[in-house]
């Protein structure tokens, strides 16, 4: 690198601890919107952005660097690269859709740099985009005027997953914008190398104003050129090469001029556009590719690109109100530790999500991210469904149709209910109907979730809809909820079991939700009266009460047993009214005696404990219990061990990874998070 003035003292030397608002996350969200712009700010750097790379979920790099100069000196605000010195991060503060870091760079200015990744819960083409926001601002914060120019650049890791492809670039101006196109020489649609996506563009975007330069080129060449003359060289290394050699980057500097009182802001946008998003085996039992929905609201990706770009008033308004409705409803509900856990899980659920289809005929497809990456698995999309119950019905309806459609084709051969559709982004089904089989599980849960759109949109058309395959799903349950046979439920972690508390009272409520489904749909009701029937043997069944205090069992007669009895929130979610109250009573007052540091553990088998479930269960708990799970879960929240994009599942004694367990990151049930929420005012 060229002789330079840099500051490179700063890496040896103690700053400040950063602030952390509300608290300090396990890993944060830097550019999360979809599984495949899904980046984040591990919590093994500190939750310190100056010297730490930003990171796939996977873990894996995505090359992604700030750089700041003052007064012809250079710092290092986001990012591993070896030379400036690091600025001191004053703090972090998370909202639901913002992550909001303010450094303080020399004593000289303050630059406050904003991840923003819009959640339109009602607005299906903003949604649908892959795209993300950074303002990077800077004002004096010593009284003086100083010259500053602000860096960023990306690199080719974020378009390959295997750094031995090729990489291919361009770079345009489009409106008032200037961007980088980079993409895999080699697209491999519907493929992907360690779980990063094989096809699509990639763009970094931002404004074409005076003062604005930009380089592609080799990591070392193109970053010293912004060290050495605080501009870019507007040149395109003509090169295509693989990731990994001489390391291509895509970058942008912007000369701000002397910047006093003031900020002075410049927006840079991220993401990445793919024409078909999903290979999906739905009425016509053939596999067949579905567009991005964002086709059916943009002409091409560069309309696509300058649309986010030019729309960031827009999300930034709508961003806000977001943040604080559901702020000011989770404080509302259940105080400020509440809020801690529903706002860090609102990006990444949502992140979770592929906006599919046409206008007319929207889908949701979802990656259960982490544990085994399958498409539209039902018993993720039942812990996940209270954040869009929350937020907007309409959404569950777009994620349970890939499922109805791929079942009532007749492709799928089990009485039961289909576990999932494949391995993402192929949602081919089973017609082998060889899934991975939690037929109780599955079938509770389709019912239950249906029954629960149509209740919040008046949908009674849905139900009548699809009134055949629900009603042979309640068949089975009929046959099997009240003594469940040796299986799994949706912890299959833990193994089968048979004469499942829990599972047995999923799916004796789902037989009470079939029957106000007959009700609805003016069909002939026989569920009501054996759900009835079978809830009076359940709690012969499944009560110990001999225990000190009383309370349910891990499996029909097992005293030395208990576990979380979090199914009985469907109950509530659906306004049924027919678990006794005494039911909750009783686990309320349990609960307490066998909670350990962080959480209730799930079940006697282990110490482990589901941050989804622990909040179903808290959300139809008594007042003081339910605020017992929620402290303790904001708690941990802030002092787990486990640093990477929030996991449900953790040891509730130490707090970390579940020891010999799996490790879960970044998955979608999170939304669970809002379980309060959703219940019906």
């Amino acid at each position: 690198m060229a002789a330079v003035a840099l500051a490179t003292s700063g890496r040896a030397v103690v700053v400040a601890a950063s602030a952390f608002i509300p608290t300090k996350p396990p890993a944060v969200p830097l550019a999360v919107r979809s599984p495949y712009l899904n980046a984040w700010l591990q919590g093994d750097s500190g939750c310190i952005l100056p010297g730490s790379w930003p990171r796939f979920w996977t873990g894996q790099i995505q090359g992604w660097q700030g750089l700041v100069a003052v007064d012809g000196t250079v710092y290092n605000w986001m990012g591993a690269a070896p030379g400036p010195a690091l600025v001191d991060q004053i703090s972090l503060e998370y909202t639901s859709t913002r992550s909001i870091f303010t450094f303080n760079v020399a004593g000289k200015v303050n630059l406050t740099v904003t991840f923003l990744s819009p959640v339109y819960p009602d607005d299906l083409g903003r949604q649908s985009l892959q795209f993300s926001y950074i303002s990077a601002k800077v004002k004096s914060s010593d009284g003086a005027s100083h010259s500053v120019q602000v860096y960023m650049d990306v690199s080719g890791e974020w378009a390959s997953g295997d750094l031995s492809q090729v990489v291919n670039w361009d770079s345009g101006t489009a409106g008032d914008i200037t961007y980088h196109k980079f993409f895999r020489a080699n697209q491999a649609e519907f493929a992907e190398s360690g779980e990063i996506a094989s096809w699509g563009n990639w763009y970094l975007s931002t404004s074409s104003e005076k003062g604005m330069t930009w380089q592609i080129g080799q990591d070392t060449l193109v970053r010293g050129q912004f060290a050495d003359k605080r501009t870019l060289a507007n040149t395109k290394d003509s090169n295509f090469r693989s990731v990994s050699s001489n390391w291509p980057v895509f970058a942008f500097s912007h000369d701000l001029g002397n910047v006093q009182g003031s900020d002075v802001e410049r927006l840079f946008t991220l993401g990445v556009t793919q024409d078909q998003v999903i290979n999906f085996a739905g009425h016509i039992q053939s596999l067949a590719p579905v567009p991005g929905l964002w086709l059916a609201y943009y002409n091409d990706d560069i309309s696509a690109v300058t649309a986010f770009f030019d729309d960031y008033q827009h999300a930034s308004s709508v961003s806000s109100s977001l943040d604080s409705y559901i702020q000011t409803d989770s404080v509302k509900a259940a105080g400020n530790n509440y809020a801690i856990v529903t706002t860090l899980a609102v990006r990444q659920t949502f992140g979770a999500l592929q906006y599919a289809g046409t206008a007319p005929k929207p889908y949701i497809f979802l990656k259960e991210i982490s544990s085994n990456s399958d498409i539209q698995t039902v018993d993720v999309i039942f812990p996940a469904y209270p954040i869009f119950i929350y937020l907007n019905a309409t959404l569950g309806k777009y994620l349970l149709d890939p499922l109805f459609e791929n079942q009532e084709s007749g492709s799928y051969p089990n009485a039961y209910a289909e576990h999932d559709l494949g391995t993402f982004p192929m949602a081919k089904g089973y017609p082998a109907g060889d899934d991975e089989a939690m037929p109780l599980e599955e079938c509770g849960n389709m019912i239950i979730m249906t029954l629960a759109y149509a209740q919040r949109t008046g949908d009674i058309g849905y139900l009548s809809a699809h009134y055949p395959k629900l009603s042979q799903w309640a068949q089975f349950l009929v046959n099997d909820s009240l003594i469940p046979s040796n299986q799994l439920s949706t912890d299959d972690f833990a193994g089968t079991l048979a004469n499942q508390t829990n599972l047995a009272i999923k799916g004796i409520i789902g037989l009470k939700a079939m029957s106000k489904i007959a009700s609805l749909t003016n069909n002939k009701d026989t569920f009501g009266t054996v759900a009835d029937m079978y809830l009076a043997n359940w709690k012969q069944y499944a009560i110990n009460n001999n225990a000190n205090p009383p309370h349910t069992t891990l499996s029909y007669g097992d005293n030395n047993s208990h576990g979380l009895l979090y199914n009985i929130y469907a109950d509530k979610l659906l306004g049924l009214n027919f678990i006794d109250q005494s039911i909750y009573d009783m686990q309320s007052k349990f609960y307490p005696t066998v909670a350990l540091k962080y959480a209730v553990p799930l079940d006697t088998r282990h110490t482990w404990a589901k941050s989804d479930w622990e909040m179903f269960a808290a959300a139809v708990a008594s007042t003081e219990t339910r605020d017992m799970f929620i402290s303790k879960l904001a708690n941990w929240v802030g002092e787990t061990s486990s640093d990477r994009a929030m996991t449900d599942l953790f040891d509730a004694a130490t707090g970390g990874f579940p020891q010999d367990g799996p490790t879960f990151v970044a998955r979608p049930v999170m939304g669970g998070m809002f379980a309060l929420l959703a219940l019906p005012n």
